[in-house]
């Protein structure tokens, strides 16, 4: 089919029928600028031009800054990558949460914050989409694996903003905010960066508890009274309540936090996960055999360097590596072998490697 006609001589996706009709002002980028400027609260940041970047652009005739960076970090494929590696749970099925799915509901909590504060949303978004860029197959074990291949030890948050991301030239604010949003790192330079890092946990702890709870894991009954009594055992629930505090402590005090009480459960909720969920003899078991896998395709790929795909031609980053010549090879492999899914890579190890079927990661272990 090739559309509709209209009288005017448009092309219409649609019959005549019925169809809407939008007169509608064109906003340029300069103009929506301006009107953001107004309606944005004091001390939130400020799109401008092309953005700070590294390197100099062009600004975008219709988009802000913010919403270029979005775009590229939607588009790129180490965020496609990330429908394929793990949440929680290697090789996740149907309805269970993929590092895809996580950033997807971090962004829209955190945006929901944002707008309801008069933050920047469009940084805010942008921030939260490619804040677990920096992630390797496996979940959180893949940190340990590479670890002890570099100087500074290996942090997803801080690769995925130095690396994995550094090609998309993003501006300065994103990747601050993407760089920093855990909270065993310095705070983020902007308020919507804080807001990414408190989004994150409050959406991990609830939509954790929901897979680990829908395959037989957990049982919402255990859930301490703390939690329970001041955000609810669902996820919907816990959500609201985690959202709803903090817009309520940012408007009223300007500190991107919670007030004790709703922090408290938040805190309960995530100690109930790390005891039942993360920690479990078969998590610690899914994380050994990850970090197994994983150092093994490292030190081949540092041997082999003909063999490296596209995600590892990343240049070194300046004193990222270990001294020596064999520091920039295991750089280049780490960013290759991080940049793979869960299946890929373990399709590799036994392919390459050689390595046995039932030495992998299990799918899901209760």
């Amino acid at each position: 089919m090739t559309g509709t006609v209209s009288p005017e001589g448009i092309v219409l996706a649609h019959s005549l029928s019925g169809r809407p009709r939008a007169r509608a002002q064109a906003l340029t980028r300069l103009a929506r600028e301006d009107s953001e400027d107004l309606c944005l609260a004091p001390g939130a940041t400020r799109s401008s031009g092309a953005g700070r970047r590294a390197v100099l652009e062009e600004p975008d005739p219709l988009r802000t800054c913010f919403e270029r960076d979005h775009d590229r970090i939607l588009h790129s494929s180490a965020f496609r990558r990330l429908a394929g590696k793990t949440q929680v749970f290697v090789f996740p099925r149907d309805h269970q949460r993929t590092r895809l799915t996580h950033a997807l509901e971090v962004a829209q909590v955190a945006t929901a914050v944002a707008r309801a504060t008069g933050l920047n949303a469009a940084l805010t978004e942008a921030i939260a989409l490619g804040h677990d860029c920096g992630h390797g197959p496996g979940g959180h074990a893949s940190e340990e694996a590479f670890a002890p291949y570099l100087a500074d030890g290996y942090n997803h948050a801080i690769w995925g903003a130095d690396v994995v991301l550094a090609p998309l030239n993003l501006c300065i604010e994103t990747l601050d905010g993407i760089r920093h949003h855990s909270w065993s790192l310095p705070s983020p330079a902007t308020p919507e960066g804080a807001v990414v890092s408190w989004a994150d946990r409050c959406a991990y702890c609830a939509h954790d508890l929901e897979d680990a709870a829908g395959i037989g894991i957990v049982d919402l009954d255990d859930l301490p009274a703390a939690v329970v009594e001041v955000a609810g055992r669902s996820r919907s629930s816990q959500l609201r309540c985690f959202i709803t505090a903090l817009v309520d402590c940012i408007t009223t005090t300007g500190e991107i936090g919670m007030r004790p009480p709703v922090a408290n459960a938040l805190a309960e909720l995530r100690a109930f996960n790390y005891e039942r969920i993360y920690t479990r003899a078969s998590s610690i078991a899914q994380g050994r055999a990850v970090i197994a896998v994983l150092s093994a395709l490292v030190e081949y790929f540092a041997e082999n360097p003909e063999k490296l795909g596209g995600p590892g031609r990343h240049d070194c980053a300046p004193g990222a590596v270990m001294e020596g010549g064999r520091g920039a090879a295991l750089h280049r492999s780490i960013a290759y072998v991080s940049g793979m899914t869960d299946r890929f890579a373990f399709d590799t190890a036994v392919e390459l490697l050689g390595w046995p079927v039932d030495k992998l990661p299990r799918s899901v272990a209760g």
